[in-house]
């Protein structure tokens, strides 16, 4: 698992890439560290290079939800397969975030 953060167009975008599962979560929880400094700077979770994800790493999508919305930011997924758009909709997690 690999995650990268970057700032594009005033946004921090975080792209993920491989198998977000309870092996990687403590890994990928410290690399997410930085967006907690969102400041009202949109997020976008970048899917489109995640092959998997796990209650593991659904619980640090939605950490950095509720970290962001009091400071004013908007949470932004993008670029989820079939499969991760399924596990989305099955936890209702769909309902908790914004889509692009």
């Amino acid at each position: 698992m690999n995650t990268t953060i970057k700032e594009q167009n005033g946004e921090l975008v975080a792209l993920f890439e491989g198998r977000l599962d309870t092996a990687a979560a403590p890994q990928t929880e410290k690399d997410l560290a930085p967006l907690a400094n969102c400041d009202g700077k949109n997020i976008v979770l970048d899917c489109s290079a995640l092959e998997y994800i796990s209650s593991s790493g659904l619980r640090l999508f939605l950490s950095v939800l509720k970290n962001a919305k009091p400071k004013g930011s908007h949470v932004y997924i993008t670029g989820m397969n079939n499969d991760i758009r399924n596990i989305f909709t099955m936890t209702g997690f769909t309902n908790l975030f914004e889509f692009r």
